[in-house]
């Protein structure tokens, strides 16, 4: 670096020496932009009902600045409502609500350039409606809810990315109080446990978070000793995280607007319920139901979308109990926020609003996990889930 002049009367001097460390200053947060990590950010969506997209949408997203910029239609599928990335970021799968009577999952290749998805294969789910999918971090494994047929399906990854027929087919059984919607067994979601023994899947019909053991040589699945763990009857458990310590996991439940808090016994594979709180503020007496549920990368903070009030329930987590204690709801600014998701980086909160196909953009505080609106909104046909590849 040049040094300042020294030669200059003493005024002259301090101005010049200010004015340099102020450039030096923007140049240095110019290259810390400059290095934040990019990604592509792929939106699931709904295409057969009214007002729907085509398939997967695009995005790029610069971490730098929170700012993300379109790239437009990636593949065209029939209802990709979920997506999932492998862990070499090669790869995406996405599930098919409707194909040939049953559910489908289908394999792409990501171009990383482009950001366009090439098809390259796709297989029966083994049950109608699929909902969600996941894989373990082998990327081996992947492993599918059927919400219309009750049941967790699991699947090898070969390693051209592609998908084995099914492996495993694990049917539920079982109902609960609600007559409308718990007649019997709906599979709404799958977590691989951390260490990738064990498949959680959230069984909205039967309020069980069924627990299956994982063959890693084979990709099956079977039932777990203890089977499964259950929340409230009528609570309907829609979709589960894990706590970043693995100590602590957490159901969010549709039909309760409740989120449950667990113990997670690692070795076992063996769940304890310590909570149940509200995702609703005091006293809101309107219909609502809740969707997903994330945990901030730190472990600080736990957040739940409540779909009906419209807004992100937003909670701190005492990490020594894993108990939950209520901070704030935020308005979505726009109507059924089926899905959200933080980028990887934690900084940002991306609330996904199906019926009005808006995407808000929220800055996450790190010491509170307060969310504030970037001004940032997205246009993206039923978004119902984001998913992130890293490509620098």
């Amino acid at each position: 670096m040049r040094k300042p002049i020294t030669y200059l009367s003493a005024g002259l001097l301090f101005t010049l020496v200010l004015g340099w460390g102020g450039c030096e200053s923007e140049s240095m947060e110019e290259s810390k932009e400059a290095a934040a990590p990019q990604y592509l950010a792929y939106f699931g969506t709904y295409t057969k009902a009214e007002g729907g997209g085509e398939g997967i949408y695009a995005w790029r997203f610069d971490s730098g600045s929170g700012q993300m910029t379109e790239i437009g239609l990636a593949a065209q599928i029939v209802n990709p409502s979920f997506v999932a990335v492998h862990p070499n970021h090669q790869y995406l799968y996405a599930v098919t609500e409707d194909f040939e009577g049953e559910g489908a999952v289908s394999s792409f290749q990501i171009d990383h350039e482009t950001g366009k998805l090439t098809l390259l294969n796709q297989v029966s789910s083994k049950g109608s409606g699929p909902c969600h999918l996941n894989l373990d971090s082998t990327g081996r494994m992947l492993a599918v809810a059927n919400y219309g047929a009750g049941s967790t399906a699991s699947f090898q990854v070969n390693a051209d990315g592609t998908l084995s027929e099914a492996v495993s087919v694990m049917q539920h059984e079982g109902s609960s109080i609600n007559e409308q919607r718990q007649k019997g067994p709906h599979a709404h979601s799958v977590n691989f446990s951390l260490d990738d023994r064990f498949v959680i899947t959230a069984d909205l019909g039967t309020d069980d978070l069924f627990i299956f053991k994982t063959d890693p040589a084979t990709s099956k699945i079977e039932p777990n000793d203890p089977p499964s763990a259950k929340v409230k009857a009528g609570g309907g458990p829609r979709h589960f995280t894990f706590h970043p310590s693995g100590k602590f996991c957490y159901a969010i439940n549709e039909m309760g607007n409740t989120i449950t808090a667990f113990t997670w016994d690692a070795e076992a594979g063996a769940m304890e319920e310590i909570q149940m709180i509200s995702t609703l503020p005091e006293g809101y007496t309107e219909t609502s139901h809740t969707a997903e549920v994330r945990a901030h990368p730190s472990g600080k903070f736990l957040y739940g979308s409540n779909r009906g009030h419209d807004s992100i329930a937003v909670f701190s987590i005492d990490q020594a109990s894993g108990m939950l204690t209520a901070i704030e709801q935020v308005s979505t600014q726009g109507k059924t926020p089926r899905n959200f998701d933080l980028d990887p980086t934690g900084q940002y909160l991306f609330a996904e609003n199906q019926r009005t196909s808006n995407v808000v953009t929220f800055s996450v505080d790190q010491e509170t996990g307060k969310l504030t609106p970037t001004g940032q909104v997205l246009s993206v046909p039923m978004p119902a889930c984001l998913r992130w590849v890293p490509v620098s």
